[in-house]
Protein backbone atom coordinates (compact mmCIF):
# COMPACT_ATOMS: atom_id res chain seq x y z
CA UNK A 1 0.00 0.00 0.00
CA UNK A 2 1.56 3.27 -1.42
CA UNK A 3 2.11 5.59 1.69
CA UNK A 4 0.46 9.26 2.21
CA UNK A 5 2.65 11.62 3.61
CA UNK A 6 2.06 15.18 5.02
CA UNK A 7 2.46 17.70 2.38
CA UNK A 8 5.29 20.96 2.75
CA UNK A 9 3.24 24.22 3.14
CA UNK A 10 4.91 25.81 -0.28
CA UNK A 11 5.38 24.50 -3.67
CA UNK A 12 7.27 21.29 -4.19
CA UNK A 13 10.92 20.85 -5.48
CA UNK A 14 10.83 16.91 -5.38
CA UNK A 15 8.14 15.16 -5.47
CA UNK A 16 8.14 10.77 -5.35
CA UNK A 17 5.16 8.96 -6.00
CA UNK A 18 4.66 5.45 -4.89
CA UNK A 19 8.50 5.03 -5.30
CA UNK A 20 9.95 1.49 -5.55
CA UNK A 21 13.33 -0.26 -5.68
CA UNK A 22 14.32 -3.86 -6.36
CA UNK A 23 17.51 -5.73 -6.82
CA UNK A 24 16.31 -9.02 -7.87
CA UNK A 25 14.48 -10.01 -4.52
CA UNK A 26 16.18 -7.45 -2.47
CA UNK A 27 13.60 -4.43 -1.97
CA UNK A 28 15.72 -1.21 -1.04
CA UNK A 29 12.91 1.32 -1.28
CA UNK A 30 9.16 0.16 -0.82
CA UNK A 31 6.72 2.66 -2.68
CA UNK A 32 7.51 5.66 -0.71
CA UNK A 33 5.81 9.08 -1.61
CA UNK A 34 6.83 12.37 -0.43
CA UNK A 35 7.27 15.80 -1.21
CA UNK A 36 10.14 17.85 -0.15
CA UNK A 37 8.99 22.14 -0.72
CA UNK A 38 10.83 24.80 -2.40
CA UNK A 39 13.52 26.16 -0.61
CA UNK A 40 13.57 23.62 2.69
CA UNK A 41 16.37 21.55 4.26
CA UNK A 42 14.74 18.43 4.35
CA UNK A 43 16.35 15.48 6.12
CA UNK A 44 16.07 11.76 5.09
CA UNK A 45 17.07 9.96 8.84
CA UNK A 46 17.58 6.08 8.97
CA UNK A 47 19.77 3.17 10.23
CA UNK A 48 21.80 1.60 7.07
CA UNK A 49 19.94 -0.29 5.25
CA UNK A 50 16.79 1.63 5.48
CA UNK A 51 16.57 2.95 1.83
CA UNK A 52 17.23 6.44 2.36
CA UNK A 53 20.44 6.03 0.02
CA UNK A 54 18.63 4.93 -2.34
CA UNK A 55 16.23 7.20 -2.23
CA UNK A 56 18.39 9.67 -2.84
CA UNK A 57 20.34 7.96 -6.04
CA UNK A 58 17.05 7.99 -7.54
CA UNK A 59 16.28 11.46 -6.81
CA UNK A 60 19.89 12.38 -8.41
CA UNK A 61 19.51 10.07 -11.41
CA UNK A 62 22.33 7.44 -10.42
CA UNK A 63 19.68 4.92 -9.92
CA UNK A 64 16.01 4.31 -11.83
CA UNK A 65 13.19 3.25 -10.01
CA UNK A 66 11.49 -0.21 -10.44
CA UNK A 67 8.25 1.98 -10.33
CA UNK A 68 6.82 4.85 -9.22
CA UNK A 69 7.74 8.42 -10.49
CA UNK A 70 10.40 11.52 -9.46
CA UNK A 71 9.16 14.87 -9.79
CA UNK A 72 11.44 17.98 -9.67
CA UNK A 73 9.53 21.31 -9.46
CA UNK A 74 6.58 19.47 -11.20
CA UNK A 75 8.49 17.57 -14.22
CA UNK A 76 8.95 14.10 -14.33
CA UNK A 77 12.65 13.34 -14.50
CA UNK A 78 12.04 9.07 -13.41
CA UNK A 79 14.24 8.36 -16.83
CA UNK A 80 16.78 11.01 -16.86
CA UNK A 81 20.71 10.65 -16.62
CA UNK A 82 21.71 12.67 -13.85
CA UNK A 83 23.41 15.16 -15.96
CA UNK A 84 19.63 16.52 -17.11
CA UNK A 85 18.65 16.95 -13.65
CA UNK A 86 18.85 20.43 -11.91
CA UNK A 87 20.80 18.89 -9.50
CA UNK A 88 24.08 18.56 -7.56
CA UNK A 89 25.27 16.09 -4.70
CA UNK A 90 27.92 16.28 -2.01
CA UNK A 91 29.20 13.26 -1.21
CA UNK A 92 31.09 11.99 2.30
CA UNK A 93 34.23 11.56 0.83
CA UNK A 94 34.43 15.42 -0.90
CA UNK A 95 35.70 13.54 -4.14
CA UNK A 96 38.12 16.47 -4.69
CA UNK A 97 40.78 16.29 -7.66
CA UNK A 98 44.33 16.17 -5.35
CA UNK A 99 46.15 17.91 -8.38
CA UNK A 100 44.24 20.66 -8.76
CA UNK A 101 43.89 23.78 -7.09
CA UNK A 102 40.61 24.96 -4.70
CA UNK A 103 40.04 27.01 -7.78
CA UNK A 104 40.22 25.10 -10.29
CA UNK A 105 38.44 22.02 -7.99
CA UNK A 106 35.21 24.42 -7.66
CA UNK A 107 35.29 25.77 -11.26
CA UNK A 108 35.63 21.85 -12.72
CA UNK A 109 32.13 22.18 -13.96
CA UNK A 110 31.72 25.45 -15.29
CA UNK A 111 34.68 24.26 -17.37
CA UNK A 112 33.11 21.15 -18.87
CA UNK A 113 29.89 23.22 -19.55
CA UNK A 114 32.66 25.11 -21.50
CA UNK A 115 31.78 28.55 -19.11
CA UNK A 116 33.62 31.63 -20.06
CA UNK A 117 37.32 32.16 -18.52
CA UNK A 118 35.73 35.30 -16.96
CA UNK A 119 32.48 34.05 -16.17
CA UNK A 120 34.29 31.19 -14.52
CA UNK A 121 36.59 33.22 -12.56
CA UNK A 122 33.93 35.56 -11.05
CA UNK A 123 31.43 32.34 -9.93
CA UNK A 124 34.33 30.55 -8.52
CA UNK A 125 34.55 33.60 -5.78
CA UNK A 126 31.21 33.99 -5.59
CA UNK A 127 31.00 30.26 -4.64
CA UNK A 128 33.91 30.53 -2.38
CA UNK A 129 32.49 33.23 -0.74
CA UNK A 130 29.29 31.69 0.18
CA UNK A 131 31.37 28.83 2.29
CA UNK A 132 33.77 31.17 3.78
CA UNK A 133 36.46 30.38 1.81
CA UNK A 134 37.40 33.36 -0.42
CA UNK A 135 40.84 34.07 -0.75
CA UNK A 136 42.06 29.67 -0.91
CA UNK A 137 41.80 29.96 -4.70
CA UNK A 138 45.46 28.71 -5.04
CA UNK A 139 45.66 26.06 -2.17
CA UNK A 140 45.88 22.49 -2.86
CA UNK A 141 43.04 20.09 -1.04
CA UNK A 142 45.99 18.59 0.71
CA UNK A 143 46.79 21.97 2.13
CA UNK A 144 43.30 22.22 3.89
CA UNK A 145 41.39 21.05 7.02
CA UNK A 146 38.50 18.16 6.79
CA UNK A 147 36.03 20.99 7.35
CA UNK A 148 37.83 23.01 4.85
CA UNK A 149 37.97 20.29 2.15
CA UNK A 150 34.33 19.57 2.92
CA UNK A 151 33.41 23.48 2.01
CA UNK A 152 35.08 22.81 -1.24
CA UNK A 153 33.19 20.37 -2.00
CA UNK A 154 29.87 22.40 -1.13
CA UNK A 155 31.13 25.15 -3.09
CA UNK A 156 32.03 23.03 -5.93
CA UNK A 157 28.20 22.07 -6.20
CA UNK A 158 26.96 25.43 -5.71
CA UNK A 159 28.84 27.29 -8.35
CA UNK A 160 26.70 25.71 -11.11
CA UNK A 161 23.49 26.88 -9.47
CA UNK A 162 21.38 23.88 -9.16
CA UNK A 163 17.75 24.09 -7.79
CA UNK A 164 18.50 20.96 -5.36
CA UNK A 165 21.68 20.39 -3.20
CA UNK A 166 21.42 16.80 -2.39
CA UNK A 167 23.79 15.75 0.66
CA UNK A 168 24.98 12.06 0.93
CA UNK A 169 26.06 11.66 4.59
CA UNK A 170 28.51 14.61 4.06
CA UNK A 171 29.36 15.07 7.47
CA UNK A 172 30.53 11.75 8.46
CA UNK A 173 34.02 11.81 7.92
CA UNK A 174 34.95 14.70 10.33
CA UNK A 175 35.32 14.40 14.27
CA UNK A 176 32.80 15.02 16.75
CA UNK A 177 33.70 18.65 17.53
CA UNK A 178 34.04 19.43 13.85
CA UNK A 179 30.98 17.92 12.99
CA UNK A 180 28.91 19.93 15.36
CA UNK A 181 30.80 23.47 13.88
CA UNK A 182 30.03 22.16 10.27
CA UNK A 183 26.37 21.46 10.73
CA UNK A 184 25.48 25.17 12.15
CA UNK A 185 28.01 26.09 8.86
CA UNK A 186 25.76 24.22 6.58
CA UNK A 187 23.04 25.60 7.95
CA UNK A 188 24.07 29.07 7.76
CA UNK A 189 24.67 28.56 3.83
CA UNK A 190 21.40 26.75 2.78
CA UNK A 191 19.67 29.92 4.79
CA UNK A 192 21.86 32.19 2.30
CA UNK A 193 21.93 30.90 -0.96
CA UNK A 194 18.34 29.79 -0.30
CA UNK A 195 18.02 26.71 -2.28
CA UNK A 196 16.56 22.94 -1.41
CA UNK A 197 18.72 20.89 0.74
CA UNK A 198 18.25 17.39 0.69
CA UNK A 199 20.19 15.67 3.42
CA UNK A 200 20.90 11.99 4.34
CA UNK A 201 21.91 10.77 7.82
CA UNK A 202 22.15 7.86 10.45
CA UNK A 203 22.71 10.41 13.01
CA UNK A 204 19.46 11.43 14.56
CA UNK A 205 21.07 14.62 16.86
CA UNK A 206 22.53 16.02 12.80
CA UNK A 207 19.17 15.42 11.59
CA UNK A 208 17.19 17.30 14.31
CA UNK A 209 19.70 20.00 14.69
CA UNK A 210 19.66 20.71 10.81
CA UNK A 211 16.21 19.98 9.33
CA UNK A 212 13.05 22.15 8.69
CA UNK A 213 11.84 18.41 8.58
CA UNK A 214 12.37 15.24 8.20
CA UNK A 215 11.46 11.72 7.15
CA UNK A 216 12.12 8.72 9.20
CA UNK A 217 13.32 5.51 7.38
CA UNK A 218 13.09 1.86 8.15
CA UNK A 219 13.38 -1.32 6.19
CA UNK A 220 12.55 0.73 2.53
CA UNK A 221 9.57 2.70 4.02
CA UNK A 222 9.23 6.05 5.80
CA UNK A 223 7.70 5.69 8.98
CA UNK A 224 6.90 9.91 9.63
CA UNK A 225 7.67 13.04 8.10
CA UNK A 226 7.49 15.93 10.24
CA UNK A 227 9.42 18.80 11.46
CA UNK A 228 11.91 17.67 14.09
CA UNK A 229 9.87 19.05 17.66
CA UNK A 230 6.91 16.95 15.71
CA UNK A 231 9.08 13.74 15.33
CA UNK A 232 10.70 13.74 18.66
CA UNK A 233 7.45 14.75 20.92
CA UNK A 234 5.02 12.49 19.38
CA UNK A 235 6.77 9.62 17.13
CA UNK A 236 4.26 7.72 14.78
CA UNK A 237 5.33 4.33 15.29
CA UNK A 238 7.61 2.48 17.82
CA UNK A 239 10.42 2.62 15.72
CA UNK A 240 10.86 6.12 16.00
CA UNK A 241 10.06 6.36 19.57
CA UNK A 242 13.26 4.05 19.68
CA UNK A 243 15.37 5.53 16.61
CA UNK A 244 14.99 9.30 16.93
CA UNK A 245 16.82 9.79 20.49
CA UNK A 246 16.44 7.74 23.45
CA UNK A 247 13.02 6.35 24.65
CA UNK A 248 11.89 4.31 27.43
CA UNK A 249 9.19 1.14 26.26
CA UNK A 250 8.17 -0.28 28.98
CA UNK A 251 5.37 -3.75 28.73
CA UNK A 252 4.14 -6.18 31.04
CA UNK A 253 4.39 -5.54 35.10
CA UNK A 254 6.12 -2.17 34.68
CA UNK A 255 3.94 -0.79 32.39
CA UNK A 256 1.07 -2.08 34.86
CA UNK A 257 2.83 -0.64 38.22
CA UNK A 258 3.44 2.79 36.23
CA UNK A 259 0.12 2.93 33.94
CA UNK A 260 -1.97 0.52 35.89
CA UNK A 261 -3.52 -1.05 32.51
CA UNK A 262 -1.78 -3.44 30.29
CA UNK A 263 0.10 -2.26 27.32
CA UNK A 264 3.54 -0.50 26.14
CA UNK A 265 4.21 2.41 28.49
CA UNK A 266 6.92 5.19 27.07
CA UNK A 267 8.28 8.12 28.86
CA UNK A 268 11.17 10.42 27.17
CA UNK A 269 14.35 10.10 29.74
CA UNK A 270 14.95 13.87 30.24
CA UNK A 271 11.61 13.87 31.43
CA UNK A 272 11.97 12.25 34.52
CA UNK A 273 13.22 13.43 37.96
CA UNK A 274 15.65 11.41 40.22
CA UNK A 275 14.77 12.29 43.85
CA UNK A 276 15.29 10.41 47.16
CA UNK A 277 12.90 7.35 48.02
CA UNK A 278 11.09 10.24 50.91
CA UNK A 279 10.47 12.70 48.20
CA UNK A 280 7.03 12.46 46.77
CA UNK A 281 5.07 13.44 44.05
CA UNK A 282 2.16 16.27 43.63
CA UNK A 283 -0.70 16.04 41.99
CA UNK A 284 -0.42 15.58 38.44
CA UNK A 285 2.57 13.79 38.70
CA UNK A 286 3.49 10.03 38.51
CA UNK A 287 5.90 8.32 40.31
CA UNK A 288 7.98 4.90 40.62
CA UNK A 289 10.75 3.34 43.10
CA UNK A 290 14.25 1.57 42.25
CA UNK A 291 17.50 1.10 42.26
CA UNK A 292 20.34 2.69 40.01
CA UNK A 293 22.18 -0.41 38.38
CA UNK A 294 24.11 1.54 36.32
CA UNK A 295 25.43 5.63 35.82
CA UNK A 296 27.40 6.56 32.50
CA UNK A 297 28.47 10.19 33.43
CA UNK A 298 28.69 12.30 29.42
CA UNK A 299 30.14 15.27 30.88
CA UNK A 300 27.19 17.82 30.36
CA UNK A 301 24.59 15.51 31.33
CA UNK A 302 24.59 11.68 33.11
CA UNK A 303 22.51 9.11 32.16
CA UNK A 304 21.22 6.71 35.46
CA UNK A 305 19.71 3.24 34.21
CA UNK A 306 17.47 2.22 36.95
CA UNK A 307 15.76 -0.78 37.89
CA UNK A 308 12.21 0.10 39.08
CA UNK A 309 10.89 -2.81 42.19
CA UNK A 310 8.14 -3.99 40.15
CA UNK A 311 10.02 -5.01 37.17
CA UNK A 312 12.15 -3.59 33.95
CA UNK A 313 13.88 -0.51 33.72
CA UNK A 314 13.72 3.05 33.33
CA UNK A 315 16.65 5.39 31.70
CA UNK A 316 17.07 8.78 33.15
CA UNK A 317 18.88 11.78 32.02
CA UNK A 318 20.27 14.71 33.68
CA UNK A 319 22.22 18.23 33.46
CA UNK A 320 25.25 18.11 35.46
CA UNK A 321 24.75 21.47 36.16
CA UNK A 322 25.64 21.21 39.87
CA UNK A 323 26.89 17.98 39.40
CA UNK A 324 30.52 16.54 39.55
CA UNK A 325 31.25 13.31 37.80
CA UNK A 326 31.97 12.17 41.26
CA UNK A 327 28.70 12.49 42.98
CA UNK A 328 27.27 11.56 39.53
CA UNK A 329 29.12 7.99 40.03
CA UNK A 330 28.34 7.74 43.29
CA UNK A 331 24.56 7.36 42.74
CA UNK A 332 25.14 3.68 41.79
CA UNK A 333 23.51 1.13 43.81
CA UNK A 334 21.41 4.60 45.20
CA UNK A 335 17.37 3.57 45.99
CA UNK A 336 15.56 6.16 44.62
CA UNK A 337 11.90 7.27 43.72
CA UNK A 338 11.54 8.66 39.50
CA UNK A 339 9.07 11.49 39.39
CA UNK A 340 7.84 13.11 36.34
CA UNK A 341 4.48 14.73 35.44
CA UNK A 342 1.94 13.42 33.76
CA UNK A 343 1.50 14.78 30.69
CA UNK A 344 4.88 13.39 29.36
CA UNK A 345 2.74 9.54 29.91
CA UNK A 346 1.92 7.56 26.64
CA UNK A 347 0.77 4.30 25.91
CA UNK A 348 1.56 2.95 22.60
CA UNK A 349 -1.01 0.91 20.86
CA UNK A 350 -0.07 -0.66 18.01
CA UNK A 351 -2.41 -0.35 14.63
CA UNK A 352 -0.40 -1.96 12.35
CA UNK A 353 2.75 -0.33 12.11
CA UNK A 354 1.72 3.06 13.63
CA UNK A 355 1.20 3.41 17.21
CA UNK A 356 -1.18 6.02 19.33
CA UNK A 357 -0.27 8.21 21.76
CA UNK A 358 -2.48 8.39 25.15
CA UNK A 359 -2.31 10.38 28.17
CA UNK A 360 -1.55 8.06 30.98
CA UNK A 361 -4.67 9.34 33.49
CA UNK A 362 -3.43 6.77 36.51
Amino acid sequence: MEQQQPEPSGAAAVSLRGVRKTYGDVVAVDRVSLDVGDGEFFAMLGPSGSGKTTTLRMIAGFELPTEGEVLLNGADVSRLPPYQRDVNTVFQDYALFPHMSVGENVGYGLMVRRVGKGERKTRVGEALEMVRLSGYEARKPSELSGGQRQRVALARALVNRPKLLLLDEPLGALDLKLREEMQIELKAIQKDVGITFLFVTHDQDEALTLSDRLAVFNGGRIEQVGSPAEVYENPATAFVAGFVGTSNLLTGDAARAIAGAEGTFTVRPEKIHLADRGEEPTAGQCSINGTVREVVYLGVNTRYIVSLDGGGELVVVQQNQATSSMQALAARGRQVRLIWDREHNRTVAATGSTIEWEEIST
